[in-house]
């Protein structure tokens, strides 16, 4: 059962959020609560016991750090009942359904939302007729095994394939990465994002140091993975060329001529043709 009542700021612990406060999202947020007050409350579970306050935070981190800026000791708040893997899935569904996530953001979200649900219910697997659990109270709707991502999918209006691409960044993408492009756009690239996580992690750590330098996502990737080096073929390709070159210099003016009767530029009437010959007669 839920409580709603204002509660002091000083009395609720603050745990190591998913997504990380950005102040400029909170100045906006203090603007709305000055022009129209705090329109949704935050969502704090009691903790009597926990250290250095009554409240822990569920949902809420950038409001509450609204709250602050504007200098208010107090927050309406939302108390609710439930473990801390409760809780979890509580500030990932709040926050998991939302237009403002990055596509990074959304990622971890994804990932972690998994993780926890597999966590408290046991494993998303298809072949596990038993693994159906309602979670009518926190998601109002049903996730069944083996459709994990088409449930996540539908809830967000996006294809089972745009899921799978956000737990293939949640999955590799490197913590110093997350922590160098947070708030910047390359945090809502997915196409970078994805060239980003298949990079080893070396590279990667590479790039987080780039991106603090140079914001431009090619610019930045140029400095940690320059040009590619040529293909295979191309190498085979480059090696047969100056081949040719070097056996145009050594042969003699007959063989020459012998070449160009082959390749259909023996005797020709066509102006540049007649240069080349020309030009190839004279070395």
């Amino acid at each position: 059962m839920a409580e709603f009542k204002r509660i002091l700021i000083s009395e609720i612990v603050i745990p190591e959020r998913l997504r990380a406060v950005e102040e400029e999202h909170a100045l906006a947020i203090a603007q709305s609560i000055v022009e129209h007050g705090l329109i949704n409350p935050i969502t704090v579970r009691a903790t009597p016991n926990a250290k250095g306050g009554k409240y822990t935070l569920v949902a809420g981190a950038h409001r509450i750090r609204a709250v602050q800026i504007n200098d208010d000791v107090e927050v309406e708040a939302m108390i609710v009942e439930g473990d801390k893997a409760e809780a979890q899935l509580i500030e990932i569904t709040e926050n998991l359904f939302r237009n403002d996530l990055s596509v990074m953001d959304r990622a971890v979200f994804v990932q972690t939302y998994r993780e926890v649900w597999e966590t408290k219910f046991g494993k998303v697997e298809a072949g596990r007729p038993g693994n159906r659990a309602n979670l009518a109270q926190l998601l109002a709707d049903e996730a069944e095994a083996g459709s994990f991502s088409k449930h996540v999918a539908d809830r967000m209006g996006i294809s089972r394939r745009a899921v799978e691409y956000l737990n293939k960044i949640a999955q590799n993408l490197h913590p110093d990465v997350r922590a160098a492009i947070r708030g910047t756009p390359v945090a809502d690239n997915q196409s970078a994002l994805l060239k980003i996580a298949k990079m080893e992690p070396l590279k990667q750590r590479q790039a987080a140091l780039a991106f603090r330098a140079e914001p431009d996502v090619k610019k930045a990737l140029a400095l940690v993975d320059p040009a590619p080096a040529l293909s295979k073929t191309q190498a085979e390709q480059g090696t047969l060329l100056s081949r040719l070159v070097t056996a145009w210099e050594d042969a003699s003016e007959e063989t020459r001529n012998q070449f160009l009767e082959h390749i259909g530029l023996g005797e020709t009437t066509d102006p540049l043709m007649a240069e080349i010959r020309s030009e190839a007669d004279s070395d």
